[in-house]
């Protein structure tokens, strides 16, 4: 009967509160779905479940180990979803960002956003000829995230983006050629770029590195990636730590320029 009575009690900021966690779950799975993490998060989720069932029925000695590990082990959750718990606060920084943008843009005297005007049909050319020569090539497109963190561990350059000028720092004897480009706004901010290389998804053993790299730029920021692969020539898109579907040049071409806007 009790219980009976504090269901009656629901609110609407109980509902709030719980369509809110929810939605929070619903973040933290999405960040880790893919990754061996996901087995910590299901174990995490199955211990804080068990630590209130055994609270509510009045098992103290059970309640009280629970509560002990949940206490402890926060500390250690941090240490293991460090680079989930950054991504998650880059995901958060960034959705605030866009919507603020949006919002903005619907008043003209108030347009304060300045328009991503890089060449994407010069680098979608070029990585087309780079495919048929089999030339391996990594491209990085900065959107709101800054990538200057990445930008400093490769060589600064500020060379305006141009089929011929891809084509040359991709080339296989340029001294250039290693390691990921950085674009922003049609400048190429700089080259031989490492990137943090994801080892945690599983894909197909005909991809390599650079397919790596391009999965964990765009899983830690919120950047855009083109690869080159140098044994098959394919060209493959990354977005959000993931490979994108295209049919063909002209549709890559139409997603990449959607995806800067």
């Amino acid at each position: 009967m009790e219980i009976f009575n504090d269901l009656l009690k629901f609110t609407v900021v109980d509902i709030i509160d719980v369509f809110l966690v929810a939605l929070l779950l619903y973040y933290l799975y999405k960040l880790v779905k893919g990754t061996v993490a996901i087995n910590i998060f299901i174990g995490i989720i199955i211990i804080y479940g068990a630590w209130r069932l055994t609270a509510f029925l009045n098992m103290e000695l059970l309640t009280g180990i629970f509560g002990g590990f949940m206490k402890v082990g926060i500390i250690a959750l941090i240490v293991v979803f460090q680079p989930e718990i950054r991504k998650f606060l880059l995901m958060v920084g960034s959705t605030n960002f866009n919507r603020r943008r949006k919002f903005i843009k619907q008043f003209s005297f108030l347009k304060t956003e300045t328009t991503n005007e890089t060449d994407v049909d010069a680098i979608v050319s070029a990585c087309s000829k780079m495919s048929m020569s089999k030339t391996g090539a990594l491209i990085v497109f900065e959107r709101n995230n800054n990538l200057d963190f990445l930008s400093s561990s490769g060589d600064e350059m500020n060379i305006k983006v141009t089929q011929p000028i891809i084509e040359s720092i991709f080339f296989k004897n340029s001294p250039l050629h290693d390691g990921a480009i950085v674009v922003s706004n049609n400048i190429v901010k700089a080259t031989r770029v490492i990137l943090p290389v994801n080892n945690e998804k599983n894909i197909p053993l005909r991809f390599g590195l650079r397919h790596r790299a391009a999965i964990g730029v765009t899983e830690k920021t919120d950047a855009l990636a083109l690869v080159v692969s140098e044994e098959t020539g394919h060209i493959s898109y990354f977005k959000d730590g993931e490979f994108v579907v295209f049919e063909d040049t002209n549709a890559l071409n139409s997603m990449i320029k959607t995806d800067l806007a």
